[in-house]
């Protein structure tokens, strides 16, 4: 259970933090901002790595409990019960950020839901977030592999692995690459949020998905 709770503190620092990144600094409508949220979902990822990796190896993303998953790292029981805890602390960060919103009156109202809309189709915002997943994916299989990997600097290279994947995809959807991370603001936002909230579940399973595929191919021994 420890791991399990672990898991869900982890996925609400990322979702309260991330995502409040953007709330409280306007949005994501000039560079420094887009710069300001990218560094503060992939600090969030630094900082919890080095918290709760040693517990329950910090995941905090079913597309990567997925991967960990298929690539036989995890039990189907401890995956299913990872991803419904980190579901679990992503709505609970959103709800605190809810409240604080509501307390706060910022420059933008959004509970950082992701989405698409104006020039960016569905196709596109799809193949970016599967895309987008299947690199960020690919670096914590590769970098936390027991005979191949770095755990000492596992932490640091996940986390500005992300920044690195928001800095290109935050225009484009908003950047999920993390089905709970989307399912949380999601719930709060509500309208157009949810009716495209199954993009950013799907997707980010397909890139996990392949990014397994992958590794078990170059991985191997």
């Amino acid at each position: 259970m420890k791991k399990y709770i672990a898991e869900m503190i982890g996925t609400m620092v990322l979702v309260l933090l991330g995502c409040g990144s953007a709330v409280f600094n306007g949005g994501v409508g000039s560079t420094a901002q887009v710069l300001t949220v990218a560094f503060g979902f992939g600090l969030s990822v630094v900082a919890m790595a080095y918290a709760i990796g040693g517990v329950s190896g910090c995941h905090i993303n079913p597309a990567i409990t997925l991967g960990c998953l298929l690539t036989k790292r995890i039990s189907g029981k401890d995956a299913g019960m990872y991803m419904l805890f980190q579901v679990i602390g992503a709505i609970i960060g959103s709800a605190i950020l809810y409240a604080l919103v509501s307390g706060y009156a910022p420059t933008s109202t959004t509970t950082g839901a992701n989405g698409y809309g104006g020039s960016t189709t569905t196709l596109t915002a799809f193949l970016a977030e599967a895309i987008f997943t299947f690199i960020f994916v690919l670096v914590v299989l590769g970098v936390t592999d027991s005979k191949k990997g770095n755990s000492s600097l596992a932490g640091l290279a996940i986390g500005l692995s992300l920044v690195l994947i928001h800095i290109v995809c935050i225009p484009i959807t908003g950047t999920s690459v993390n089905p709970a991370r989307s399912i949380g603001p999601a719930i709060f936002e509500g309208a157009e949020a949810l009716s495209q909230l199954w993009l950013f579940i799907v997707a980010p399973f397909v890139g996990a998905a392949c990014s397994a595929l992958v590794w078990k191919f170059v991985g191997k021994e």
